[in-house]
């Protein structure tokens, strides 16, 4: 599961993100100053950032440089109500990824956040689930010591129910992440690689991990 922090000191904002986020299967940490900001990435590290420029105390800018001293490829995300270039200009070169001007829409948010998520899972990025292992880089999949061969679309798909961990996501989500847009057959070839897969994860009698939500689609969780 994803680990997000959001910096904001609006509580209205903060609250309806993490209601979103929540509801997307990620995990959420919130801070209203940026010195609780640092704080709380210190003690477990985010995989992503949300973060208002305009923090009372401890500035955004000065915030978003030292949460990249401290990982440089922390994906980060800012939130703001200037929407002046020479601000949006400031903040991409102390090193956001992206911005997202106040008011917002929640899914154009999530999709920036998904986005970035996905672009960091590319380069190198191992993606966990009790004791299952994707290191995208090395296109490794382990399950406790056993090493499991995917093909490279079982890989695919492994990879996007990881980053959607405890997420459900309907066939046709699926079919849009790993088959593309234009995939014009049955969605009958989800259930095909799903059951592939998960023959592949438990094969040594691990507990299933992939899970069936009927009427609705899958999710990859524990127990």
């Amino acid at each position: 599961m994803h680990h997000i922090l959001v910096v904001d000191d609006d509580p209205a904002i903060t609250t309806l993100l993490q209601r979103a986020l929540h509801y997307e299967g990620y995990s959420v940490a919130v801070a209203a100053t940026g010195e609780a900001a640092l704080g709380l990435a210190l003690e477990r590290t985010p995989d992503l950032a949300i973060l208002d420029l305009m923090l009372p105390g401890l500035d955004g800018l000065t915030v978003l440089q030292r949460l990249r001293a401290a990982d440089e490829q922390l994906p980060v995300l800012l939130l703001t109500g200037r929407d002046a270039a020479a601000d949006v200009i400031r903040g991409l070169e102390a090193g956001a990824d992206d911005y997202v001007v106040k008011p917002f829409s929640v899914a154009v948010l999530l999709a920036r956040v998904h986005a970035l998520l996905r672009r960091v899972a590319h380069h190198g990025a191992q993606l966990h689930l009790a004791d299952l292992m994707l290191d995208t880089m090395a296109h490794r999949v382990t399950r406790g010591p056993r090493e499991i061969t995917l093909t490279s679309l079982e890989f695919t798909l492994l990879q996007t129910l990881l980053t959607h961990a405890h997420q459900v996501l309907s066939k046709e989500q699926i079919l849009e992440r790993v088959w593309g847009y234009q995939f014009a057959g049955s969605d009958n070839v989800v259930e095909v690689y799903i059951s592939q897969l998960r023959q592949k994860l438990e094969a040594a009698g691990e507990p299933r991990l992939i899970y069936t939500v009927r009427s609705v689609g899958y999710v990859l969780r524990e127990g």
